[in-house]
């Protein structure tokens, strides 16, 4: 098995505490079932984030390299509840175990595998209340005018003279082959520019909002 612990302050890391707990309380649950456990740790890595040691770990379990990843706490392998189910997810898939000691997930049992079938099912209503927010709040940009979509990063400059270039009767083709020949970057950054994205930020300067009546 493979044993992971994480702190996310410089300061845990350095104390070694908050390790040191967790290598503990897998290491007597590790004697308990006879396991021979690996341990790896990210020091001062937040929780939201997969840092790089859990990330090899993970390749590793893919790869069939480990019978398994335990945790002595659920907000040691992440604080995303979605980012852990999409880990007990890939456990199932890839068929490795996944032992969370704090809540009783344990991929080796039925009622480990209950638990874990419940927190992806809450993951599962997460995703879909933040798909809900995030279409209701669209929704509502609509209503009242507001441009949607990616905002946009070519400069106010460039932007005025893609649309007087275009009205005087350019192409936006035309216009892309002029701003390469006067070393202008794209909004990517890019020496090259295409066609399509001065549409777009043409189309995007000159939209006509959408009346909202009363």
């Amino acid at each position: 098995m493979l044993g992971y612990s994480r702190v996310s302050t410089d300061e845990q890391a350095n104390s070694r505490n908050g390790l040191e707990a967790q290598r503990h309380a897998i290491d007597t649950d590790a004697d308990r079932r006879g396991w021979t456990v690996e341990h790896r740790a990210d020091e001062g890595v937040s929780g939201k984030v997969i840092g790089p040691e859990l990330l090899d770990m993970l390749q590793l379990l893919a790869s069939g390299q480990a019978d398994g990843l335990v945790v002595a706490k659920l907000d040691r392998l992440s604080r995303s509840i979605v980012n852990a189910a999409n880990i007990i997810e890939s456990a199932q898939q890839q068929g490795w175990s996944l032992v969370v000691l704090d809540l009783g997930v344990d991929l080796t049992t039925a009622a480990g595998r209950m638990v874990a079938h419940n927190m992806m099912s809450f993951a599962q209503y997460e995703r879909e209340l933040i798909s809900e927010r995030t279409k209701a709040g669209l929704a509502a940009k609509k209503r009242r005018g507001e441009p949607v979509g990616r905002p946009r990063l070519a400069k106010p400059g460039v932007v005025r003279r893609i649309v007087m270039d275009r009205d005087a009767g350019l192409s936006f083709a035309q216009i892309a082959r002029s701003l390469e020949a006067e070393d202008i970057l794209s909004p990517a950054g890019r020496p090259t520019w295409q066609a399509s994205t001065v549409r777009r930020i043409y189309n995007a300067a000159t939209a006509v909002p959408v009346a909202v009546s009363a």
